[in-house]
């Protein structure tokens, strides 16, 4: 048994400062005060919130695309994680030579054993026909409660696969998330752009500019709303974004987002590094402007966005961007974040924007847990949820760094930010895992 003491505990409701039992991997008391049971593990939290493991709906690990294969696999980047106080994460699993059910099973594979946290699947669907339509119920029934389209890359589908795709979805109640940017107007821009010989990595965020992701989040929305289910939109990164998810609303269609701790505290300016260390920052959507950060911020603070996901996507800067940095279409895209996700959204949002901790803890904690069918098993401090606990001390100034990072990536796209707030402790179904900061089992 574990009995934390005297937390600031971010209950769904309110904040009460008391007492919370694990026994086994559940929780089973909480109140002011909780009687010590003999042999029970102490620990003070006095001073510290006491949350729900985050969740982290947004991360792939131990992923191969065109260009390269991630640094983290299942072992490091859970590990990464954890130590972030991140206590679930929800990876994406592609299919396997065609099959969403090898897909699955592969990706099960490639987890099971390696990981420090809890974990499930996302599906993705990289083409639409009738064998896919087959698989995808028995993929829900498997325990995969989402599915991820894209509307950009070269395996994007089309809006009539798009369609296709939620149709058969529809009946198993599972959500369907996409990559909104337009790929058709990404691949004329980038002609554009090898044309003139441009080729250099500040001109990554010209071929992808903001309109294409709201024009992306209209078309996506819209097919949602002729067949009379709800949508969800990845990674929006700029203003033009929320306004469209706003205007969607507006029309009575049903659409949840998420945003990224990157596009809150990263801006375009990165780019223009010297040394080619621009070349760390390429992702997609890419990183924007000042503004779309305030804007970003202003959305999070007022409800606009369901979840915070780390879009977790690492690649080493020596060996795998470097290398392509006189071609910015051949540099991987994605960033390490998994560890440091939480933590600055924190200090963003509850020191900076002055966000009550409550609602900070649904956007990391309780919306990912209701949205991708976890909850109240995961994502409440609740008698009978799963002992899932991060402790937050939020008198603690620190500077990240990649010296004390995880990740197997060589750089942290955060180096140098200071955030006032630090993951001291982490339960994982009663486990005392991470203690003082540091990985203990």
């Amino acid at each position: 048994m574990i009995i934390i003491q005297q937390g600031e505990l971010v209950l769904t409701d309110r904040i009460l400062t008391g007492d919370l039992l694990i026994d086994g991997d559940k929780i089973v008391a909480i109140d002011e005060h909780v009687p010590v049971p003999e042999g029970a593990k102490v620990i003070d939290a006095k001073g510290c919130y006491v949350f729900p493991g985050f969740i982290d709906p947004h991360t792939h690990f131990q992923m191969t695309n065109a260009l390269a294969s991630t640094a983290d696999d299942f072992d490091s980047g859970t590990k990464a994680a954890i130590l972030g106080g991140t206590t679930s994460i929800i990876n994406f699993a592609s299919p396997e030579e065609g099959s969403l059910c090898k897909g699955l099973e592969v990706h099960k594979e490639r987890a099971a054993g390696h990981c420090s946290c809890d974990y499930k699947f996302h599906m993705e669907l990289v083409e639409m026909n009738e064998e896919v339509s087959h698989e995808i119920p028995k993929v829900v029934e498997a325990g995969v409660s989402s599915f991820k389209v894209y509307l950009a890359y070269g395996f994007r589908l089309t809006d009539r696969e798009i369609y296709d795709a939620i149709e058969a979805i529809k009946p198993t109640g599972a959500l369907v998330g996409a990559h909104c940017e337009n790929g058709d107007l990404i691949d004329a821009f980038v002609a554009d752009k090898r044309k003139r010989g441009e080729l250099d990595v500040d001109n990554h965020p010209l071929t992808r500019p903001a309109m294409i992701e709201s024009e992306a989040i209209k078309r996506f929305s819209t097919i949602g709303a002729a067949l009379e289910y709800p949508v969800h939109i990845v990674h929006v990164s700029s203003k033009e974004g929320v306004d469209e998810v706003l205007r969607e609303r507006a029309l009575g269609h049903q659409v949840t987002c998420e945003t990224c701790p990157q596009y809150l505290v990263l801006d375009e300016s990165r780019y223009k590094l010297p040394d080619f260390e621009g070349v760390k920052y390429v992702m997609s959507p890419p990183l924007r402007t000042i503004q779309d950060q305030m804007a970003l911020k202003d959305a999070l603070v007022n409800g606009v966005f369901q979840t915070i996901g780390s879009d977790h996507c690492s690649f080493t800067f020596n060996d795998q961007k470097l290398k392509s940095r006189y071609d910015f279409t051949r540099i991987p895209g994605g960033i390490p974040g998994a560890e440091e996700r939480g933590i600055i959204a924190y200090d963003v949002l509850v020191n900076q924007c002055n966000m009550s901790a409550v609602d900070f803890m649904k956007l990391v904690s309780e919306n990912p847990a209701k949205l991708y069918g976890m909850y109240p098993k995961k994502g409440t401090l609740a008698v009978g949820s799963d002992g899932d606990i991060t402790i937050v001390d939020k008198h603690i100034e620190h500077v990240l760094s990649k010296e004390s990072a995880h990740t197997k990536a060589d750089y942290i796209p955060y180096e140098g930010i200071s955030v006032t707030g630090k993951v001291r402790d982490v339960i994982l179904r009663g486990h005392h895992v991470v203690q003082d900061g540091s990985l203990i089992e």
